[in-house]
C-alpha cells in the first residue's frame, strides 16, 4: 500500500519551501510586506513537502489498527511506517520504542509518569519548563545554571555523585532531564558528555530535542541518551503530534499514560464485578485512544524532507543566517545578545537579547507593526533562565515601555528571533536593518499596552 507524494524539488542553495511564504501583512505606517516569519522557535512553518503528503493521503484517512477495510489497513500501515521513519531520523537502537504523543510537553510528563518509584531527577534550572515541571511527583534536585559546557559536566557529576536512597546493588533509579539547544540562546548542550557523566554514575538521561532536532543531525546512539523528546511543530508538521524515543523497560513497567482503547490488550470481567485489564507491551502501551495519524505521518514527512535535502547543506546555510545576525546586532551597542556559554558557543539558529532603552515587548511590536517581523518577546516558557540572564527581580512587572526610557532600565522580558531551514535571507537582512533604525530613530508610531501585551495605539 502507498500513498503518492509531492516530489521535492529544493535547491540546496535556497530556503526549503514552506507555507506561508508569500503572505503580506498590512503595516500601521501604510502598505503591505511580505511577512518575515522568524519565530521559528515556538512553531516553524509547515513544509510544502509535508503538506502535499498529508494533502494526498487525506481522502485515505481511515482507523488506525480497527478496521479491517482498505483505508483502515492503508492508515495502520503510515502510522506504523511513520514510527520506522522516525526511528531511522533519531538513529534509535534496535530495541527502542517510539511513541507519539501530542509534543515534547506531553512526552516528557507520560515520561515522568513512567519513572520507577523512588527514583531521584535531576534537571537544570536553563530549562524549558516542559522539562523542568514534569517531575513535581519525584524527588527532583534542580542544578545551577553553568557557565561553561565544561562546567555542566562537572555540575552533574557533583550532583550525582552525591544523590542519596540505594537500593540492592548500589543507588536507586535516577533520571538527568536536559536540552539539545537553549530555546533562549540556540546554545547547543554537550548532551554526549553529559549522557556520559549519567551512565557512569548509574543514572539514565532523557533530552529534549525540541529545538535540537529541527536544526541538527541528531543520534540518539551517538549520544548514547536513553530518551528522546520532541514536537512536530517545530520540525516543520504542525498537525499536533510529539515523539518520545527511546529504552522500552520503564514504559512497559509503568501503568498506561492514558487508560483506555488501543492500550489494552485484553480486558475481562472478574468474579467481584470489577474488570481485569492486560495492557501492551508496544508502544501502544501509551497511546490510548485513536491516534493522530495524520500528526505522525507528518513528522515522517518532514523527517525524510530534512535528511533528503542534506543536514551539511542545511546546518551550513543556517550557519550563515546566524552569522549575519549575530554581525549585523554586534554594529549596534545597544543590543546585548544573552549567552550561558559566551559568543564563540555553537548555536541554532535561536538567538535572544535586550535593547538598552527599550522595553522588549515594545521592541518586539514596533518589529511586527511597522516592519512586518514576526518575533517573539517573554521569559520564553524558561523563566528561571531568562532571569538569570537579566539579572532581573522576580518580583518586576514588566509593561509596555517606551524608547525614551532612561538608558539601563531593566525589562522583565527579552526578545528572541528564531529561524530555520525555510528561512529566506531577505527575512534576516530586514530584520537587523529594521533593529538598526528603531534604535537609530525610534518607532513611528505610539503604542500601550492592552491585556498586558503591547499593541500599536489606535
Amino acid at each position: 500500500m502507498s500513498v503518492s507524494t509531492a516530489a521535492a524539488d529544493q535547491s540546496v542553495c535556497t530556503p526549503l519551501p514552506v507555507l506561508g511564504r508569500d503572505v503580506t501583512v498590512p503595516l500601521v505606517t501604510g502598505g503591505e510586506v511580505t511577512y518575515a516569519a522568524l519565530d521559528y522557535a515556538a512553531s516553524a512553518p509547515a513544509l510544502q513537502r509535508v503538506w502535499d503528503d498529508v494533502a494526498a493521503y487525506a481522502p485515505y484517512y481511515g482507523s488506525v489498527h480497527r478496521g479491517a477495510g482498505y483505508l483502515s489497513q492503508l492508515s495502520t500501515d503510515l502510522f506504523e511506517n511513520a514510527r520506522r521513519t522516525v526511528a531511522e531520523f533519531l538513529d534509535c537502537r534496535p530495541a527502542d520504542q517510539v511513541v507519539f504523543t501530542r509534543s515534547t510537553t506531553d512526552s516528557l510528563n507520560l515520561l515522568a509518569r513512567a519513572i520507577p518509584a523512588g527514583c531521584q531527577v535531576f534537571v537544570f534550572e536553563t530549562e524549558h519548563h516542559a522539562s523542568l515541571l514534569p517531575w513535581q511527583d519525584a524527588q527532583v534536585t534542580y542544578l545551577n545554571a553553568p557557565r561553561t559546557p565544561q562546567q555542566a559536566v562537572e555540575t552533574l557529576e557533583r550532583a550525582l555523585a552525591g544523590r542519596t536512597g540505594s537500593s540492592e546493588g548500589g543507588h536507586g533509579p535516577a533520571l538527568v532531564c536536559v536540552t539539545g539547544a537553549s530555546n533562549v540562546t540556540g546554545e547547543l548542550w554537550p548532551v554526549r558528555e553529559l549522557a556520559a557523566a549519567a551512565h557512569a554514575h548509574g543514572a539514565r538521561i532523557v533530552l529534549d530535542a525540541a529545538q535540537l532536532a529541527p536544526h541538527h543531525p541528531l543520534s540518539v546512539t551517538d549520544l548514547d541518551v536513553d530518551w528522546v523528546a520532541f514536537s512536530g511543530h517545530k520540525l516543520y508538521a504542525p498537525f499536533g503530534s510529539g515523539v518520545l524515543a527511546g529504552r522500552a523497560d520503564w514504559l512497559q513497567a509503568a501503568e498506561p499514560y492514558l487508560a483506555g482503547g488501543g492500550a489494552s490488550r485484553k480486558v475481562t470481567r472478574r468474579e467481584d464485578g470489577g474488570v481485569a485489564v492486560e495492557w501492551h507491551e508496544t508502544a501502544a502501551r501509551h497511546e490510548a485512544g485513536s491516534p493522530n495519524v495524520i500528526g505522525a505521518y507528518a513528522i515522517a514527512s518532514a523527517c525524510k524532507a530534512l535528511t533528503e535535502a542534506g543536514w551539511d547543506t542545511l546546518v551550513a546555510r543556517e550557519q550563515h543566517l546566524v552569522r549575519t545576525v549575530r554581525e549585523g546586532l554586534a554594529e549596534v551597542p545597544e543590543v546585548r545578545i544573552l549567552s550561558l556559554f559566551g559568543d564563540d558557543a555553537p548555536r541554532v539558529g535561536v538567538l535572544s537579547f535586550v535593547v538598552e532603552g527599550w522595553n522588549s515587548s515594545h521592541f518586539a511590536a514596533a518589529l511586527s507593526a511597522e516592519y512586518g517581523i514576526g518575533v517573539r518577546d517573554g521569559l520564553f516558557c524558561a523563566h528561571p533562565l531568562v532571569r538569570t540572564l537579566l539579572g532581573s527581580d522576580p518580583q518586576t512587572q514588566g509593561e509596555c515601555g517606551a524608547p525614551e526610557a532612561a538608558p539601563g532600565e531593566k525589562s522583565l522580558n527579552a526578545i528572541r528571533v528564531s529561524f530555520g531551514a525555510g528561512t529566506p535571507d531577505e527575512h534576516v537582512e530586514r530584520f537587523v536593518n529594521a533593529v538598526r533604525e528603531l534604535v537609530a530613530d525610534g518607532a513611528k508610531w505610539q503604542y500601550r499596552t492592552e491585556d498586558g501585551r503591547c499593541v500599536p495605539a489606535v
